[in-house]
């Protein structure tokens, strides 16, 4: 076969579809162009060491060969010794002591096909190829047996395999460019596809959540304002997606839940809070946050879920309220009355704070909360008084008369505090035989004036026992304290019980 011309092979070259093919391409061209009885091509991988990845000439070696791997420092050290032919390495058998033990896959042509006295079997020749002129990033080698019969490794053939190998490395450069685009190409078609079923996942349980769900913006200027918003959410407040794009879930919280709202976590939590319907009606909800964000943009927006939670809040408003009444006088127990002093207590300055630190006008509390006002006593920062009234000796009812006939005299007293009371003062039963009342917007002449009817309207004689009625008369003790805003309902209560007791003591 007569070697093809240089400009041929080349072209062969940068024409192969594939890095596979551009690389049997350069092993094919060094043998049927070059005239080079055989040729063989080790590509670097990306460890470092060099594969075999083409053979021709030797076909009974290619089975054997390819996809052998030779070390990096195998490799280095052959291409350092020898003779350096102006960029090609020659390494004579005389010089190749140690080679055959290094591990690096070869292939020989048999010794008759040798042009006597004219090449050794041992003989190496290479051809580094780089990924330019002017780089030392080594990319391959080709490696190269003796020139056939009718072909002398002369100058000429010399300079002939430094164009090829140049050309060669171009392009094992541009097939490797070729190869990294078209995976790059897959895995971006494949992450395309991956995201466009996980947002037609996510826009499935958006639309179709049975619970209300929206997205709300985190930039400035627009934070907090609703994006989008599913149809159960929507159905819920009784607004078009059209109109709940106008608001921020602010707009829509409840005026006594903000606070609520506003403790939650910029990262997301969760509350119990009351939206606003179309209807100005209000329903109470379960709204819990979580935050999706970005690794450089950081936060990007809010998902905001929102569940009804009105038939729960009932259930519990009703079990509130059979645990708040006293079954025994119909007047608030215990924790009831703890339940009205937290929801009553306006926020402002701790206990402690008097009229003159608040800033007080006109005798109008500045903390005034739920729409009510409160009227300050002189010289204190109160807004609720509370009167605890205690019957003195009471357990010789229960121990003359049994625990029926206390009871009846509990209910009786309950009656007379309910009487003489404003309506909507609220009165609750503490400990066994004490009455405690809560008198919102008095001042201090009003709530003493208070405190002495209901001792005296206690004091007076009352009958149980038909039909032979039996009187009995109470001695009774009262005391006057102060809830204070921003006090809680621990130190309102606590103070109550330490006045009753110092002044039961003191007799």
């Amino acid at each position: 076969m007569q070697p093809q011309p240089t400009d041929v092979i080349v072209a062969d070259l940068y024409t192969a579809r594939s890095l596979a093919d551009t690389l049997q391409a350069i092993a094919d061209g060094a043998v049927t162009g070059l005239g080079y009885l055989q040729a063989t091509v080790n590509l670097v991988r990306p460890d470092g060491d060099l594969v075999v990845a083409a053979i021709a000439g030797n076909a009974a070696d290619e089975p054997l060969l390819t996809g052998q791997i030779g070390a990096r420092e195998a490799w280095d050290q052959r291409l350092s010794m020898g003779e350096d032919w102006d960029g090609l390495r020659f390494i004579s058998h005389s010089d190749a002591g140690g080679l055959d033990e290094d591990g690096v896959p070869e292939s020989f042509t048999a010794l008759s096909a040798v042009p006597v006295g004219a090449w050794h079997p041992r003989n190496r020749l290479y051809a580094p190829m780089f990924t330019s002129k002017t780089s030392n990033d080594l990319i391959g080698v080709m490696s190269l047996g003796p020139p056939k019969k009718d072909r002398r490794l002369g100058p000429a053939m010399l300079e002939a395999l430094r164009t090829y190998t140049f050309h060669a490395s171009v392009a094992v450069s541009n097939a490797r460019m070729r190869s990294n685009m078209q995976r790059a190409l897959v895995r971006l078609e494949r992450d395309q596809q991956a995201l466009r079923a996980s947002e037609e996942s996510f826009r499935q349980i958006f639309e179709n959540a049975p619970s209300g769900v929206a997205i709300t913006d985190m930039h400035d200027g627009e934070r907090g304002r609703i994006l989008r918003a599913n149809d159960a959410l929507c159905r819920m407040l009784g607004r078009p997606m059209s109109i709940m794009r106008r608001y921020a879930f602010l707009d829509l919280i409840h005026p006594e839940d903000l606070e609520t709202m506003m403790a939650l976590a910029p990262e997301g939590g969760r509350a119990d809070v009351r939206l606003a319907r179309q209807d100005g009606s209000w329903v109470w909800v379960a709204f819990s946050t979580s935050v999706v964000a970005d690794h450089a943009d950081g936060p990007l927006f809010l998902v905001v879920h929102v569940d009804d939670i009105e038939e729960r809040r009932r259930r519990e408003l009703a079990v509130e309220d059979i645990l708040s009444t006293d079954p025994v006088t119909g007047l608030l127990t215990e924790p009831g009355l703890r339940l009205y002093l937290q929801r009553h207590l306006c926020p402002g300055p701790a206990t402690g704070h008097h009229a003159h630190d608040l800033h007080v006008s006109s005798g109008e509390h500045p903390f005034a909360h739920r729409d009510h006002t409160h009227k300050v006593p002189p010289g204190m920062g109160s807004t609720l008084a509370l009167i605890r009234l205690g019957i003195n000796s009471f357990k010789t009812v229960n121990d003359r008369f049994g625990f029926t006939a206390g009871d009846h005299v509990l209910a009786e007293l309950a009656g007379r505090v309910r009487s003489a009371v404003a309506q909507g003062t609220v009165a609750a039963r503490v400990g066994g035989d004490e009455f405690l009342v809560l008198a919102d917007n008095v001042d201090v002449y009003d709530a003493t004036h208070l405190a002495l009817r209901l001792s005296k309207a206690c004091a007076h004689p009352l009958y149980f026992g038909s039909p032979d009625s039996v009187a009995v008369s109470l001695s009774t003790t009262y005391v006057l304290s102060w809830a204070t805003c921003g006090s809680s309902w621990q130190e309102a209560l606590h103070d109550s019980a330490r006045r009753m007791h110092e002044e039961k003591k003191a007799g």
